[in-house]
């Protein structure tokens, strides 16, 4: 297994999350991943998508209001990374969510890492656009 790694994108710390990582299935486990964050000095923390339950995904169990209200409380960027336009297919509601979510600084779905550099890079120079 991969450890999650820590580097550097357009000057921010970054705690990248190994794919192959135990799966974010709660708040605790939210908690340890921003523990971890910050004791590395991490402004954002990047969860691919392979590590999120399915439930995440599905806003009824509210998973994923619990974790992203842990990265919010804790002024931790939280960036899902990768492709989950199936589960968006399955829910206008989740459609609508990411669309929200992502028109603000704190929580991303990204689908690469050259997203993640080009939003990072516009935060940086003041264009939250």
């Amino acid at each position: 297994m991969i450890s999650d790694t820590l580097t550097m994108i357009q000057g921010v710390q970054v705690l990248v999350c190994a794919p192959d990582g135990e799966k974010l299935r709660s708040e605790r486990e939210a908690l340890d991943l921003i523990g971890e964050a910050i004791q590395q000095g991490a402004e954002v923390i990047l969860v691919p998508v392979e590590r999120l339950d399915d439930d995440f995904f599905q806003l009824k169990t509210r998973l994923a209001g619990h974790i992203i209200q842990k990265f919010v409380t804790y002024r931790r960027h939280l960036v899902i990374l990768g492709d989950i336009s199936e589960h968006m297919a399955q829910s206008s509601t989740l459609k609508d969510f990411v669309y929200e979510t992502n028109r603000g600084t704190q929580v991303w779905f990204l689908t690469d890492l050259q997203e993640l550099t080009e939003r990072l890079n516009r935060m940086q120079q003041g264009d939250l656009s």
